[in-house]
């Protein structure tokens, strides 16, 4: 029973430990000025796997270079309709004087068949990856995998604490009645007295 205890809260306390951790490394990127992206796709492959987590950085557009590797949105006629990793292959002035930007992906035989300019001032730009750590992320997305993962130990930890919380309250209800019976009404205490000695004669 004791060992069934003992393991119990270990595990709680080590369910905890990876909660925290998991957080901390959730929220540090953020913190440090991070963007975080998944990689679903193998058009960056060589360089950035699928399923790698990249790590961006803010940078001024009027900093960009050929050969950076930034996430964004195609243009709405692209027919793209989410985020792109890939490479910078072009950059070229439009009669306006504004930069115009071609990309590639790295796996990819031919540049993208389009063109963009940037309207913001700063542009995500990849300045690391993590290779693989986009997988669990992705089943995440899943909300049944998400119940899965995230659900079942919640419960468990929970039935186990309501398990404990039984035992606890059992044991305090023992220790109130003390060395009484079953009733809870504390046993009558007795003193036996010395024998009065018989006066002597």
């Amino acid at each position: 029973m004791h060992a069934a205890r003992r393991t119990a809260r270990l595990l709680g306390r080590l369910t905890l430990a990876l909660v925290v951790l998991g957080c901390g490394a959730y929220l540090l990127p953020s913190l440090m000025g991070y963007e975080r992206y998944v990689i679903t796709g193998g058009s960056m492959s060589g360089s950035i796997e699928k399923g790698s987590v990249v790590f961006t950085q803010a940078r001024p557009v009027a900093d960009l270079e050929v050969g950076d590797v930034i996430t964004y949105l195609p243009p709405a006629d692209s027919g793209v309709g989410t985020l792109v990793t890939h490479r910078i292959s072009e950059i070229e002035q439009d009669d306006a004087g504004r930069s115009v930007l071609r990309t590639r992906g790295d796996a990819n035989a031919s540049v993208d068949p389009w063109t963009f300019s940037l309207l913001a001032d700063t542009q995500p730009v990849v300045a690391g990856s993590v290779p693989a750590l986009g997988y669990p992320l992705m089943a995440l997305a899943d909300r049944g995998t998400r119940m899965l993962v995230i659900g079942v130990p919640a419960g468990a930890i929970a039935l186990l604490a309501l398990v404990e919380l039984g035992r606890n309250i059992a044991g305090l209800s023992t220790a109130r009645r003390g060395p009484a019976g079953t009733d809870g009404t504390l046993a009558p205490v007795t003193t036996a007295l010395a024998p009065t000695p018989a006066p002597s004669s």
